[in-house]
């Protein structure tokens, strides 16, 4: 008897065995990779560069131009369900829906596998400008796993981004999931899917990237109007150890590659600088491009990490052709703000209670300083919090390039974005947030404190996530060559949402009462630089150079009014510290308050504000970098809205969690201003 139940468990285990060694088999054949061949990446210097079309479009002549510029406000960041992770999450609003809802249409979001159907959007006002950047990567896979007649569409990894394929897992992590099936093949493809040669998922992503030009193309005002301005572009989406390279790129006008290089092509930014020298702005006359880093927030200081002045020749040519390629940077989107962070040991100065803003790991968390290496796993709000994350100590160690190497990469204006997963950028009113990302459209699920992906993934924090911002250009006219030059120019500014102007100049010849003269803007830029600008001390100038800064409230109805101006400042001293100071220097805190049981507000507030201001510590021998910073009053967050509109007894914990803020106060950033010593610093 119980040499039958040895045989049993004998011819059990070798079943089970064989069993298991089928299904390792079977996964290692659905999952199996294929890498980018150096063949590939040469054929992307290859492709042709042009009009998707080549019928000549008439561009008629804007009908209204502005001598002194005039505030565009727009969105240059936006995603659709041509992304992976748009797509997983359910998203199904394409580029055409996306371009409509910009320009002023409504749109309905349809959730795919959700039975929670939000109410149809549309934004309180048009946008000037858009552009729709879905993410590169992936691009191919996306459309192969949902073509039925690809003979992709069976395999477990394209069963599982649909969601047809589930694992046991709560239902808030299923989108997860789905992502993860792309994005676990990292730099590499799924040879299910993509073949052996990758040419499946290749050939595919021009298609995609072909609809995205047509659309572009079409939502395009090229009439006198120019009412709408659209831009071509797309996502770079690059990440070293769990820490965010992810760059925006926007070209110039309709000739553009035909192809685009993904991050599994160019696996670092210096390749994909390289690329768009070469195929596009040294290798075509018609064509140009600039690429946008966004949520260095995420990136452990890899985003503007320490350059050493022992750089090879190649190296201080690619650090040139970053200067040359990267002349903006997004302050926030829906991810969180990247302008600064208070408790960072190694930053000198005065603590900047406005730093504690729409952070996704908690301000009262006790960070590790990276100081001036680099570290690890950002994007799971992990590791040690680096000063180069943040745009405000980027332009500051900027300054020390400029001392040891002669020039300054990170001369950067500022922009802000949405990083809409929706394709609908709608950031300028907290109270109407509808989500980014296709799985929090529900408010309940927006208002999770915390999802924890098994194994240690990743963790998220929905209610710690924001509307984002709005990208603010000044230019003469709504047309793509304009705003592309001012972009090129830096003379931009980026906004939490509210559609406010601000103005920052600086100039040696300014007069102190340019604020009470009716020609405020002719005196300005004749007499001075506006934001984005480098001001140079000809004349040997030893007292401080006179700056101008103004700001005009969003002029919506409705709109909160703006409390003050704020004139940051920071520098490195002989040491190679990173010093800041902020300066109040027009309006101030006139005791507005919101009620945060209705959002109610109160208190008294300033349309406009104007003011001259000179640094009172400005020394000829030391360089700065000046920005502006707009205040509004106070206001109700879009989470405290949301708490509001739900019943009190089946509020969420977040509704009463004090780490959670019920207030904050929108803002603008404009770009900054450089002054630039003989030495550099001290």
């Amino acid at each position: 008897m119980s040499k039958n139940y040895l045989k049993a468990f004998l011819y059990t285990l070798i079943a089970f065995s064989l069993i298991t060694l089928i299904v390792l088999l079977w996964l290692r054949y659905e999952f199996a990779k294929v890498s980018t061949s150096a063949h590939v990446i040469k054929n992307f210097f290859d492709v042709p560069v042009r009009q998707l079309k080549q019928e000549n479009i008439i561009r008629q002549p804007c009908e209204a131009s502005y001598e002194f510029k005039k505030a565009w406000f727009g969105a240059t960041h936006v995603h659709t369900s041509a992304s992976a992770d748009a797509r997983a999450f359910g998203t199904q609003v394409t580029t055409a829906d996306a371009y409509s809802y910009g320009a002023g249409n409504s749109l309905e979001i349809n959730i795919e596998g959700s039975d929670f159907q939000p109410p149809a959007i549309q934004r309180n006002r048009k946008l000037d400008f858009m552009a729709v950047t879905d993410h590169a990567e992936y691009l191919g896979e996306t459309r192969l796993c949902y073509d039925t007649s690809s003979v992709a569409y069976d395999s477990l990894v394209c069963s599982l981004f649909r969601g047809d394929t589930k694992l046991p897992v709560d239902d808030t992590l299923q989108s997860m999931v789905r992502l993860f099936s792309a994005v676990i093949f990292g730099k590499s493809r799924p040879v299910r899917v993509c073949g052996s040669d990758n040419k499946r998922c290749l050939k595919e992503a021009d298609t995609a990237w072909h609809t995205n030009q047509i659309e572009t193309e079409r939502w395009n005002d090229n009439t006198r109007n120019c009412a709408f301005t659209t831009f071509h572009g797309y996502e770079y989406t690059l990440a070293e150890d769990a820490s965010n390279l992810h760059r925006n790129v926007i070209f110039a006008n309709s000739a553009v590659p035909q192809s685009i290089i993904s991050s599994k092509e160019a696996n670092r930014p210096e390749d994909l600088w390289n690329w768009l020298n070469e195929i596009c702005i040294e290798g075509n006359d018609t064509c140009d491009a600039i690429s946008i880093p966004h949520n260095s927030n995420w990136s452990s200081g890899r985003m503007w990490p320490k350059y050493e002045s022992t750089l090879s020749i190649k190296e201080k040519n690619n650090l040139k052709l970053r200067k040359k390629l990267e002349p903006l940077a997004e302050i926030m989107q829906v991810k969180g703000d990247s302008e600064c962070r208070n408790n960072i040991s190694s930053v000198l100065g005065q603590r900047d209670e406005y730093c504690d803003f729409e952070k996704l790991r908690s301000t009262n968390e006790e960070v590790v300083d990276c100081g001036d290496r680099i570290g690890r796993d950002g994007m799971l709000l992990r590791g040690c919090v680096s000063r180069l994350s943040y745009i405000r100590y980027a332009l500051t160690e900027g300054l020390n390039q400029y001392s040891s190497l002669g020039f300054n990469a990170f001369e950067m204006g500022i922009i802000a974005a949405t990083d809409s997963h929706l394709g609908a950028p709608r950031a300028s009113a907290e109270n109407d947030f509808i989500g980014a990302h296709g799985n929090d459209v529900n408010p309940r699920h927006r208002l999770i404190d915390q999802i924890n992906v098994p194994g240690n993934i990743a963790t998220g924090s929905p209610v710690r996530y924001n509307p984002g911002g709005v990208a603010g250009i000044y230019a003469t006219r709504n047309d793509r060559e304009s705003l592309f030059s001012a972009m090129r120019a830096r003379e931009t500014f980026g906004t939490s949402g509210p559609h406010i102007e601000p103005r920052f100049f600086a100039g040696w010849n300014l007069p102190e009462d340019i604020c009470r003269t009716n020609s405020f803007l002719k005196q300005s830029y004749a007499a001075g630089v506006p934001m984005g600008s480098i001001i140079k001390n000809i004349d040997g100038k030893t007292s401080s150079p006179v700056f101008v800064a103004s700001a005009v409230r969003d002029p919506n109805e409705g709109s909160t009014p703006l409390q003050k101006l704020q004139i940051i400042k920071g520098w490195i001293d002989k040491k190679g510290n990173t010093h800041q100071r902020v300066f109040d220097v027009a309006g101030g805190d006139i005791r507005a308050t919101v009620d945060p049981s209705n959002c109610s507000q109160s208190g008294a507030g300033y349309n406009q504000l104007c003011t001259t201001w000179t640094d009172p510590d400005f020394s000829p021998d030391i360089s700065g970098v000046y920005y502006l910073r707009v205040l509004e009053n106070p206001s109700c967050r879009w989470s405290q809205f949301d708490c509001l509109n739900l019943d009190p007894k089946t509020r969420p914990k977040t509704c009463s969690d004090p780490s959670v803020p019920s207030v904050i106060q929108e803002r603008a950033w404009t770009s900054p201003i450089w002054y630039y010593s003989k030495t550099g610093h001290e």
